[in-house]
């Protein structure tokens, strides 16, 4: 059990360990790409991406057709009920 250690198999270890490392971390950035999106947007947003009124907003918010959270006073949506509702005006 007397295994000498070489310096070329260290060498090979560390090449071998950063390797490793850095596909850990390219996976999660590729991970935290996806997360960038957020999956509730504000009121102001909303109004914006979809260039309506504050009112027509609500009128979302009240007649149930979109998800919704209020946070702090603040109304946020869901994107994805957002953009079915759309989708299915298209067809």
């Amino acid at each position: 059990m007397n295994e000498i250690v070489t310096k070329e198999d260290l060498r090979q270890f560390g090449l071998l360990l950063v390797d490793k490392i850095q596909a850990v971390f390219k996976d999660k950035d590729s991970g935290r790409k996806e997360t960038l999106e957020p999956e509730w947007i504000k009121s102001k947003s909303v109004r914006k991406l979809l260039d309506i009124s504050a009112g027509s907003v609500q009128n979302l918010r009240t007649s149930e057709k979109v998800r919704f959270k209020k946070v702090l006073g603040s109304y946020y949506y869901n994107k994805e009920d957002l953009q079915k509702l759309f989708d299915d005006d298209k067809h």
